[in-house]
């Protein structure tokens, strides 16, 4: 397999088939697997053809398994980025972490297409994890250990 990013937060490959593996880790890893699960099952109920679909889930060692949505774009003016974001929004989903590294170009359906959704919000039900509830549990577990 393929290494894309292996961070404090995940660890993302792609394997032979091309398919993207991606396991949780660190502060919150549970809830942003979870999240990222239950927004993928949306958008794809919804029709929303420009993000990658869940193959696989495995709630237990906190990955998935997805199709691959293409490669990361490496350039974009501010406008197209922004429009991107708001054709996701059309189909019910905020993406909390909006910025160009979360978008990839997919030749094999020729359109820009968004990923990484752990941070993302179903607006109909108001589900979802936003960076600022995750920076407060962070900053709740850092004020707890201060305590010890």
């Amino acid at each position: 397999m393929q290494e894309i990013k292996d961070t404090q937060r995940a660890e993302v490959r792609i394997g032979f088939d091309g398919r993207v593996h991606k396991k949780y880790k660190g502060q919150l890893a549970k809830e942003r697997y979870e999240n990222e699960v239950r927004v993928l099952k949306y958008l794809e109920a919804k029709g929303c053809e420009f993000v990658p679909k869940l193959l696989e889930e495995h709630p237990e060692q906190l990955y998935i398994v997805t199709t691959n949505c293409g490669a990361i774009v490496q350039k974009m003016s501010p406008e197209k980025e922004k429009a991107v974001f708001d054709e996701l929004e059309s189909y019910g989903v905020r993406h909390d972490d909006a910025f160009m590294r979360n978008i990839t170009y997919s030749a094999h359906i020729g359109r820009f297409c968004v990923i990484d959704f752990e941070f993302a919000v179903i607006l109909e039900s108001g589900q979802g994890l936003t960076i600022k509830e995750a920076e407060e549990a962070r900053e709740g577990d850092y004020e707890r250990k201060g305590d010890d």
